[in-house]
């Protein structure tokens, strides 16, 4: 599968923050926060397709799967950091949820 990173707006400079550096701190929380404010209003249209995948994972787990976060630097700490959470928040065995980072020794 070949993903084209021109048709996908995160992977975009965002022109509303391209003089953050010339921003009063009022100015760039002001920006961060309206930007935020965007986030509830692009993810409604695919709550259905997020709710299948919720499906899909419980039905996974409940057959003894896992799920398993792969990344690599900040990506990959945050997967480790949600897995490493799962266990204590939902008491689920520490092998159901794990994350993985790429690179280092070994």
């Amino acid at each position: 599968m070949t993903i084209n990173l021109q048709t996908i707006a995160t992977e975009h400079r965002n022109e509303n923050t391209m003089n953050l550096d010339q921003m009063s701190s009022l100015e760039i929380i002001t920006e961060m926060n309206r930007e935020d404010a965007l986030i509830a209003s692009s993810i409604q249209p695919h709550l259905p397709n997020i709710s299948k995948i919720i499906e899909y994972c419980i039905e996974a787990i409940s057959k003894g799967g896992r799920i398993i976060y792969m990344g690599a630097g900040t990506s990959g700490r945050l997967g480790v950091l949600d897995a490493a959470e799962c266990p204590p928040t939902f008491g689920v065995s520490p092998d159901v949820v794990v994350g993985l980072i790429a690179g280092g020794e070994g």
